[in-house]
């Protein structure tokens, strides 16, 4: 549209040309999903034309651009305002957006268990049994050194912690340092929730992600993505560009998908970004209703121990 370049002059002109771009950009996108969508049936295999990896040099590029901020930046306002106006609809959000972040938690929070019952199995075979290599699967097998098995717990782990964050913070799981917090009133409170989720969490989740966005990037295509390179200039890199998926380990048998930590990084950027969306929500609606609509719609799991959960709804 060029608006940018005509209003950029000062920072005012720079943000609302930015933001009615937004309009376009994100209609024009939705429209042509093929300028930017088309390597997808490509993922790790031979791209065919020149068309196929730009578009994915554009997905690249966008994925931290300017202009990503400014579309998700215009979707939040519309929204937001839509729900001051419509409260329904802003627990409507706060449900949706809490129960996805419960749902998420609740699946991945098996792979602690899973960690536990491999690692069994790793010191039975390994020691007890002498055995190398260990084979799982029926029919199919799929047969890795056992040192590889052992750094995999490593990947467990990094579920937990990655896609488990904001299920943790929907259940209050999370340690709070509380200097004045527990001193003030309840809307207070909700005021400290609320300037807290757009000023500490929004900010943090928005630099992870543009470091997260090309770290994971650079681990997956070559010529490697930088964030300074301007999108001319990827599509320039375009003409050489090949999956070169991560393989490898710290040691020569061992876990070699470490590419899946760079996702995961990604995955959590984006898990508490929404999260942080739907405490701002959550602290606003609590604020205006009053103390009665404190856990309003909360989803929370029963611990089992009636001391345990008194010591919980404390804090």
């Amino acid at each position: 549209m060029g608006l940018v370049e005509s209003w950029g002059g000062n920072a005012f002109g720079w943000f609302f040309a930015n933001l009615i771009e937004a309009v376009y950009n994100l209609f024009y996108a939705l429209l042509h999903p093929s300028e930017w969508l088309a390597w997808l049936p490509y993922i790790n295999g031979q791209m065919p034309t020149p068309e196929i990896k730009e578009s994915l040099m554009r997905f690249i590029y966008y994925g931290a651009s300017v202009e990503l901020f400014f579309v998700v930046f215009l979707i939040f306002l519309i929204v937001t305002i839509f729900g001051f106006i419509y409260n329904r609809f802003m627990w409507g959000c706060v449900r949706v957006l809490e129960g996805f972040a419960n749902g998420v938690g609740r699946i991945f929070a098996w792979a602690g268990l899973l960690m536990v019952l491999q690692q069994i199995v790793i010191i039975f075979m390994q020691r007890v049994f002498a055995v190398a290599e260990i084979s799982l699967g029926f029919g199919i097998s799929f047969t890795k050194d056992v040192s590889w098995w052992s750094e995999e717990l490593k990947f467990y782990n990094a579920l937990i912690v990655c896609l488990c964050v904001t299920y943790t913070f929907v259940q209050g799981g999370h340690v709070r340092v509380d200097l004045v917090y527990s001193a003030v009133r309840f809307r207070t409170k909700r005021m400290i929730d609320m300037i807290g989720s757009l000023l500490f969490m929004v900010p943090a989740t928005i630099l992870i992600w543009l470091y997260g966005w090309f770290f994971l990037w650079r681990n997956l295509v070559v010529p490697n993505p930088s964030a300074s390179d301007s999108l001319e200039r990827l599509i320039g890199k375009a003409r050489a560009l090949r999956w070169n998926v991560e393989t490898i380990g710290f040691s020569p048998n061992g876990f070699n998908a470490y590419f899946l930590f760079k996702v995961l990084l990604v995955m959590f950027t984006l898990l508490v970004l929404l999260q942080a969306v739907a405490f701002f929500y959550r602290s606003y609606l609590e604020w205006k209703e009053g103390e009665d609509s404190e856990g309003k719609f909360l989803d929370k799991d029963p611990i089992g121990d009636p001391t345990a959960e008194m010591v919980a709804k404390i804090h």
